[in-house]
């Protein structure tokens, strides 16, 4: 499974609010895409398509979904959002990664 912090959530819920998506239609896609400093580059996005092969989640009233091939690599990981000195932005606790870049978006595995 992929957890989705209740703080990601909110985060997810206003950025939906802002940009005046209803998020009852809508699906919060994680993923990865080749690229980035270790490889792998995290992926979210706000979605209304979703295959019938993509897992499912519901938490914090959003439906969380990930295409099978990431979600090989993304089970067990926390999606957090944190706001410190060096910025705000989502956070990855990924269990499957091996190495992670500085900047803590992209990863091996």
């Amino acid at each position: 499974m992929i957890e989705l912090t209740e703080i990601a959530a909110n985060e997810v819920k206003d950025i939906a609010l802002k940009e005046e998506i209803d998020i009852a239609r809508i699906h919060l896609r994680v993923g990865i895409k080749g690229g980035g400093c270790s490889g792998f580059s995290y992926l979210l996005d706000l979605t209304e398509d979703k295959d019938d092969s993509d897992e499912e989640f519901s938490q914090h009233g959003l439906k969380v979904i990930c295409d099978p091939k990431s979600y090989l690599y993304l089970n067990g990981t926390v999606v957090d959002f944190s706001e410190g000195l060096m910025g705000k932005g989502f956070v990855f606790e990924n269990p499957n990664s091996t190495s992670t870049c500085g900047c803590g978006s992209s990863f091996s595995a």
